[in-house]
């Protein structure tokens, strides 16, 4: 009964719910309970979870296999699972790669008669990866055999009866015990009736004793100085880093400075050479703005310093200086209107006659004319001998009758009236009549020309060049009237503004109104707004609000809201100063900027989170900033949307 006991059966376990299945030789005289506990470290759970079920039913622990009719050397399925699988789970013990391996497999063995018998070999699945011991290869047939060692299952360790693998075990313990020596020795020396040679003798000196406690501080002391050194490089090493790493800033900042200072050099450069060569509006404006200023200053230092006559007689004598002034920068002005456009026909002219170009296969550039851009360049050319003033009377006669048969190709009143005039001339000059005399006629000539070189019936490259709008309807709906000089214009004669609810006054009406009384530059204002959009448009390509914005607008920003001074410095350098936004994780808003200087800038870009770094008062002064932008821009119906989305994502405003 014993021998049965003991004998041995093949128990497939299979893991639920994963499917997963384990195969273990197992003596069928164990109850459940022992193979729980055998089990368990390979499933790595407590043997208190694990539950066995045979045929759905589940089986008690103290049952043996034998009482639940395993036979020896016999082949069972039993279920395992967790009674607690979210704290304990059975995990996989295998890749599943390795779970196709059939359970059971049929072998040809070779009997000792030479026939063959089918022999039944169940797979058991071990767990236990065992080294390779070696083996061979046969050298004809190239078969590789292993180690019977490898086919077998690996050999237990022995129990000792201790714990190995613990604290104790592996701690040292320091024991001080005092212990004779087990063998008496003896010296002999000389003595009476007893003589010893010295001859061989050697005199040994001690030396200084050295405990253990003074070889310990030794080495405690050699410890502390290699320790020294090492910390000594490693300070060494910081220090340099530290002084790389302040001379890198340095040299940052140098380069930062100079680029400041170079850019605020080369815009007082710019300032001044639009002072004594101004070409565009906002360079008139600019010298308006220091007439203004100048006179400001005169008319306080003559208020500040005189009375009576004398302050009268002073402030007349300011006001023809300021006409004066007036004068010369209007006299200055046209003659860069002239100038101007001279240059503009120039230009047009030469853009009619350019012939057309083409970038070939091989990249070469290919141009070709035809009989447009030839036509345009002979009026071009004519054009030009027209307006020629360093000719003779017969040079001059000349090129009236080429005028004349040019334009008498067609038949209109534009070119009757040129005709006419060139008659009239042609007969002036006929009679003596000196140049100089006829110059009112040679401009009109001149201008009733290129009126017809404009046409492009006369002159077909004009239509690619001129934007001429074709339909009458859609000229009508962009048309608006100006309210100063009541005329009609085109919308590009307006400057357009969010908070503007009509169209009001055109440009030029404007520009006039600004030189006759507010004399202001806004030029400040147009670079900061351009700054504004360029950043914002790199930081985000989406970006709205900046681009709805208009220089009136940013220029009320800036005066009302920000009182034309920096948050940090109260710097009022307006060309050193720009609009950033206040939390660099939300687009730029009114109700999201801050005026700073651009050494400022920087700096603040820099924070993460506003509410850590700045403190509570300063905070709110800038919230009290953004209130009142936000109170102004609600009112503009394209800004509603904006804000409105705003309110959304920050529900404490």
């Amino acid at each position: 009964m014993d021998r049965i006991r003991h004998s041995t059966a093949s128990v497939k376990v299979v893991l639920v719910p994963d499917g997963h299945v384990l195969t273990v030789a197992f003596a069928i005289g164990l109850s459940i309970w022992d193979l729980k506990c055998h089990l368990a470290s390979e499933v790595r759970v407590p043997p208190e979870v694990l539950q066995f079920s045979l045929d759905g039913r589940v089986v008690d622990d103290l049952q043996t296999l034998m009482e639940l009719g395993v036979q020896p050397h016999a082949t069972t399925s039993m279920e395992m699972s967790s009674t607690k699988p979210t704290a304990h789970p059975l995990l996989p013990l295998q890749p599943i790669q390795h779970d196709s391996m059939p359970d059971v497999l049929t072998v040809q063995v070779q009997t000792d008669d030479g026939g063959a018998k089918e022999v039944t070999v169940e797979i058991e699945r071990l767990l236990l990866e065992k080294e390779f011991l070696g083996g061979y290869r046969h050298r004809l047939t190239g078969a590789e055999y292993h180690h019977a060692a490898v086919q077998t299952p690996p050999k237990r360790r022995p129990d000792r009866g201790v714990a190995i693998f613990s604290r104790n075990t592996q701690t040292m313990e320091v024991k001080h015990q005092n212990q004779n020596c087990p063998v008496s020795i003896s010296t002999q020396m000389t003595r009476v009736g007893c003589y010893v040679s010295c001859v061989t003798d050697k005199l040994v000196t001690p030396g200084n004793y050295v405990s253990a406690a003074e070889h310990q501080e030794t080495r405690l002391r050699a410890v502390i100085r290699l320790q020294t050194a090492a910390r000594r490089w490693l300070a060494r090493q910081a220090v340099e880093q530290l002084r790389r790493d302040r001379d890198r800033r340095l040299a940052w900042m140098d380069v930062q400075e100079r680029r400041r200072r170079e850019e605020k050099e080369e815009q007082l450069r710019d300032r001044q050479q639009r002072w004594m060569k101004p070409q565009s509006r906002d360079d008139f404006n600019l010298l308006y703005h220091a007439l203004e200023k100048w006179r400001c200053e005169e008319e306080w230092k003559i208020n500040s310093s005189l009375r009576g006559a004398d302050r009268k007689a002073a402030l007349c004598l300011l006001l023809q200086q300021e006409t004066q002034f007036i004068t010369d920068i209007g006299r200055h002005r046209i003659a860069v209107h002239n100038s101007n456009y001279d240059t503009a026909v120039r230009a047009f002219l030469d853009k009619c006659a350019m012939p057309q170009q083409w970038r070939a296969a091989d990249g070469r550039l290919i141009q070709m004319d035809n009989q447009d851009t030839i036509r345009a360049r002979e009026l071009r050319n004519l054009y030009d001998e027209v307006n020629l003033t360093t000719m003779s009377q017969d040079q001059r006669l000349q090129v009236l009758a080429t005028l004349r048969h040019t334009v008498k190709e067609h038949h209109c009143p534009l070119t009757r009236d040129i005709v006419e005039l060139i008659e009239r001339e042609t007969n002036l000059v006929s009679r003596g009549i000196q140049a100089s005399k006829l110059e009112g006629l040679r401009k009109r000539i001149s201008t009733l020309f290129l009126q017809y070189i404009k046409m492009p019936a006369f002159n077909p490259m004009v239509s690619k060049v001129l934007t001429v709008p074709q339909d009458p309807v859609q000229l009508k709906k962009d048309v608006h009237f100006c309210h100063s000089c009541h005329r009609y214009l085109s919308a590009a004669s307006f400057s357009p503004s969010v908070s503007a609810r009509q169209v009001g006054r055109c440009r030029y009406c404007s520009g006039l109104d600004n030189a006759a009384r507010q004399r202001d530059d806004i030029t400040y204002y147009v670079t900061m707004l351009t700054r504004l959009r360029h950043d914002e448009q790199q930081r985000n390509q989406d970006a709205k609000i900046p681009f709805l914005l208009q220089v009136e607008d940013l220029r009320y920003l800036v005066e009302v809201i920000w009182a034309s001074r920096s948050a940090f410095s109260a710097s009022s350098d307006l060309g050193d100063l720009l609009f950033v936004r206040w939390d660099c994780g939300k687009d730029w808003s009114p109700w999201n900027c801050i005026l700073l200087t651009k050494e400022e800038t920087s700096a603040h870009l820099q924070v993460e989170d506003v509410q850590k770094v700045y403190e509570e008062m300063f905070i709110h002064s800038i919230q009290y900033k953004h209130t009142l932008a936000r109170q102004r821009f609600q009112q503009i119906q394209t800004m509603t949307e904006y804000l409105d989305l705003d309110l959304d994502s920050n529900p404490h405003h």
